[in-house]
Parts: C-alpha cells; structure tokens; sequence
C-alpha cells in the first residue's frame, strides 16, 4: 500500500484514474491549460534572481498538455510572470514552446506584457513600447498572442481612455486576432482599477467599448474575476466571432459547459493539474453525456478551489507541487523560491483531495515523493 504520512494521519492513496487518453483537441469547445515552468535545481533560482529553467523538463510537460488534447497557454501568471520568471526567460520560453507546438500540432497562445520594464512609474509611450516589443516577440515565434494585463499600466493610466487608446494601438500593430486579459485582483492586487475603474460594472464597459472597436481582431478575452454570474452576463453582450476564455478556477465545469445561451471556452490554470480529467470530461462534453462530464469534473472543483485558495497569486505552488508528485519533474523547486509560497498543512490537504481526484497516476511515487517532504518539513 502506498501510505503518505500526513501531519494529520496517514492516507493510503487510492491511486490515479486511468481516463482514455483523446485522439485529438475537443470538437465543441477550445481549451487552453496555462503552463507552470519547471526550474532547474542546480541554479541559484532564488528570490531575485533570474529564472534558470530546465528546459527538457519544462517542454515535457508541455507535450503531456498537448497530447491530452488541450492547447498551452505559455508565459501567463501561471509561469510565474511577475513571480520569479524574468523577460529573457519569458522570451526564450514562448520560442522553444512555439517551436514545440508546431512540430506537434499543438495549439498555443503566449503571454504579453510590459515586465521588461524596471519597477517604478512609466510614461504610456514607454508602456506601448514595451508592449509592441513583446508583441513582435510572440507572433516572430508563431504563437497567438495573449495581452496581459500590466501592472505598470495599472499604476500609471489616469482613466478608461488611457487603457482604450494604448490597447487599440496594440490591436492595429497585431498582424493576426488576440485574446484580451483581464486579471483580478484575488491573482494580482497590483491591478486594483484596471480599465479605468475599480468598478466592475464600470470597467466592463470599456472592455466591451475597445472589443467594439475591432472585433475581427480580437479572438477573445480570458477572464479570471471569480465571478461566474459576471461571466455570463459579458459572454452574452460579446459580439459574434469573440470567445470569452473562463478563467475562473472555481467554477469552470459550470461555465464550460454552458447554457441555452452559450458557453466559455477555457483557458485555466487548474488544466495543468488536472489534464487527464479536463481531457476525459471534454470528450464526454462532445459525445453530449453531461452526467459524465459533470461527473468527471465534480471531485476537481474541491482541489481547483483549494489551490487557488487566498492568497490566492500563491497558486502556483499547488500546481508545482502536484506536478512533483505526479512524476512531471524530478523536484520541488521553482524560480523566485516560490515553494515556499505555501504551508504545509496546505500542501498536506492538497494531496488529500488530488487522489480524491484520481489525479496521483503513480501511488507509489507520490507516497515516496511526500513522505520525503514531511519528514524534512516537519520531521
């Protein structure tokens, strides 16, 4: 028996689903799982520093989302920008996983933002520029391009018309259709206000007023406010063509799957701990069984809403460390020293609801794997 020696007791794990791998990408829905990056344990990695990654380890998993079926979002919050990962990493990452993509067919969309830039105050020319760079960056290695939201122009654009005027500048310098992003302050408190007002209601308009601008040039908008009822209430006033991407990783079974009037694509961060299951749960989701897809993503929702507990930007380490656990990486370490970015009991209660889940493939592993890090954690 493969037994992890909890803080609160022992676990007997019951090991991982074996869900029929798919033969492609989802028929009804598109679906990206935004990436974590692996680092390298052997470089300093520490808060500061720049991000060393290991490179074989980091496309690896990258070709497991694929092979599932799902897309990768590359270079997003779940890749640590802003959290450890540097812009010349962020650079080479985007073209290695673009190359990737397309020696395997995979879908992928890659993040764009202004993190080049040092901290402190910027004028919204340095901001356009800094954005077009990285923009020229992302469509050179093949990808589509993802614009970030930045906590630069968090802190420098004065109302709705500074974020409308420097993003549909962006939307003529694209040569192909981007995903917009809007990013809530539960992931990152430095975006309180942005579109112009800290009132949702408020800046939901501009979002829809800039869309309105072009709509051939925007494929979609990934939102990850936590708000469903939101959601839905922005998915049914997007115009025809536009997808709304849920990024909410509380309730996305509900919002993918839909309703009489629509539904969200996904683009999630929870994907990458969960891809056999998303991937089994899309495939019943296009045979039209919705017991069964409810049923698949039914025991992810309590581990989704644990990792992404507050604070919530802290995620990332949930889903590093079930990666270690899963056999996706040889350790728990990350850029920026981000493994320490949650406790122990929560890591602890983690591996409680991931076999819940069916989602430890290797029980054995997993067991060896935690008892190794409780022992040293907390002796």
């Amino acid at each position: 028996m493969a037994v992890v020696n909890l803080p609160t007791g022992p676990l007997t794990l019951s090991g991982g689903t074996a869900w029929n791998r798919p033969t492609g990408p989802p028929a009804t829905r598109i679906a990206y799982a935004a990436a974590h990056v692996v680092a390298d344990p052997h470089a300093e990695n520490a808060p500061g520093a720049p991000a060393a990654l290991d490179w074989e380890a980091t496309l690896a998993f990258r070709r497991h989302l694929w092979s599932h079926g799902l897309g990768v979002a590359e270079a997003m919050d779940t890749a640590q920008r802003g959290m450890g990962l540097d812009y010349a990493a962020t650079r080479e990452l985007v073209r290695r996983s673009a190359a990737e993509a397309a020696a395997c067919g995979g879908r992928i969309v890659a993040g764009v933002a202004t993190d080049q830039l040092p901290p402190g105050p910027a004028t919204l020319g340095q901001l356009r520029a800094a954005y077009e760079e990285q923009l020229a960056d992302v469509l050179d290695a093949g990808a589509v391009p993802v614009l970030m939201c930045s906590r630069h122009l968090a802190a420098t654009a004065r109302d709705a018309d500074d974020y409308l005027h420097l993003y549909r500048g962006l939307l003529q310098a694209s040569s192909r259709p981007v995903v917009l992003h809007w990013l809530g302050t539960a992931f990152d408190p430095a975006l309180e206000g942005y579109w112009g007002s800290p009132d949702v209601d408020k800046a939901t308009e501009t979002v829809l007023e800039l869309i309105d601008t072009d709509p051939a040039k925007v494929d979609g908008i990934k939102i990850s406010l936590l708000d469903a009822d939101h959601e839905i209430r922005l998915r049914r006033r997007l115009p025809a063509g536009v997808r709304l991407y849920t990024g909410d990783d509380f309730n996305y079974p509900r919002l993918i799957r839909g309703d009489e009037q629509g539904h969200s694509d996904a683009l999630l961060g929870i994907f990458a701990a969960i891809a056999p299951a998303a991937a089994a749960a899309f495939a019943a989701l296009d045979r039209g069984d919705l017991d069964e897809y409810d049923r698949i993503f039914a025991p992810t929702v309590p581990l989704s809403r644990h990792i992404f507990g507050r604070p919530t930007f802290y995620y990332k380490t949930g889903i590093v460390f079930l990666a270690w656990l899963a056999g996706h990486q040889r350790h728990f370490t990350m850029v920026g020293g981000l493994q320490s970015g949650r406790s122990v009991p929560h890591l602890a209660r983690l591996i409680e609801l991931a076999d819940a889940a069916g989602l430890l493939p290797d029980p054995d592993l997993a067991a060896h794997r935690a008892n190794r890090f409780f022992e040293v954690t907390v002796g």
